[in-house]
């Protein structure tokens, strides 16, 4: 892509509940705790991402939806978090009508993508949360994005959903965003005392190389599955857990990964 400094990471796994909008909000925070300027938004119609950041999306004037498919400039909608250095441009239910409005328009595709290019520059990253499904809103992000986040739930059907995943960016990346790549794969709900979870993580390194996945695994925490109801990141709701520790471990690494 052709902005500079930002560096936009799209998170995406056409399978709901494997930690997806949990390590979109966490991840964003962590890197704004540690000093990177983020913004994050909220892609997915559910509106999890803005919920889990503290924000009201049924009371929201402005949010993504009335920036893509309407004449709202992307700067108005934009939203400070109450977490330093992390601002955000909500979702609603609104989004999910956007998939057919978006049908009528000239280079549907790249609709996001034109609109955040304003903002080149203007943070150090762009989260983007996809919704769990393949869509024009998640191609739309990942046109918009120089690199994917999948995340991985430690269970059965783990594998099944990643190669669905990984077949998805390779065809966005053959016939519409050729510089598009993973950022990493990342496992999340790991339960030490389940032999399932290090039989997914081996079954998994068997067939991803594997400088795509990151080394940090996010644990299951009471905590982590608490913050999101109280609209708080896990490195505000509860700075000491080990899920808020994980969460700062794979920041350094996706920090590094940036040069960062």
């Amino acid at each position: 892509m052709n902005n500079i400094m930002t560096k936009i990471i799209s998170f995406a796994n056409q399978k709901g509940g494997v930690g997806k909008t949990t390590t979109a909000v966490n991840l964003s925070a962590a890197l704004a705790e540690a000093g990177q300027s983020v913004l994050a938004i909220d892609f997915d119609p559910q509106g999890n991402l803005s919920s889990g950041l503290g924000i009201d999306k049924l009371n929201t004037a402005k949010t993504i939806y009335e920036v893509i498919i309407g004449d709202e400039n992307i700067n108005d909608a934009i939203l400070n978090t109450e977490v330093e250095n992390l601002d955000i441009i909500p979702s609603n239910v609104d989004l999910s009508g956007a998939e057919i409005e978006l049908l009528e328009l000239e280079d549907r595709e790249r609709t996001l993508r034109r609109k955040i290019s304003e903002l080149y520059k203007e943070y150090d990253y762009i989260i983007i949360d996809c919704p769990p499904s393949l869509s024009l809103l998640t191609i739309n992000a990942f046109m918009a994005s120089d690199s994917v986040v999948i995340p991985i739930q430690c269970e059965y059907y783990a594998l099944e959903g990643l190669n669905q995943m990984l077949r998805t960016v390779n065809l966005i990346r053959e016939r519409l965003n050729p510089t598009l790549e993973i950022e990493g794969i990342v496992f999340t709900m790991y339960d030490a005392r389940n032999n399932l979870s290090g039989q997914v993580i081996e079954g998994v390194k068997s067939v991803i190389s594997n400088e795509n996945i990151f080394e940090t695994i996010i644990p299951r925490n009471v905590k982590l599955a608490e913050a999101p109801s109280f609209g708080m990141p896990i490195t505000e709701y509860d700075t000491t857990s080990t899920g808020a520790q994980a969460y700062r471990m794979l920041a350094s690494e996706v920090l590094s990964k940036s040069g960062r």
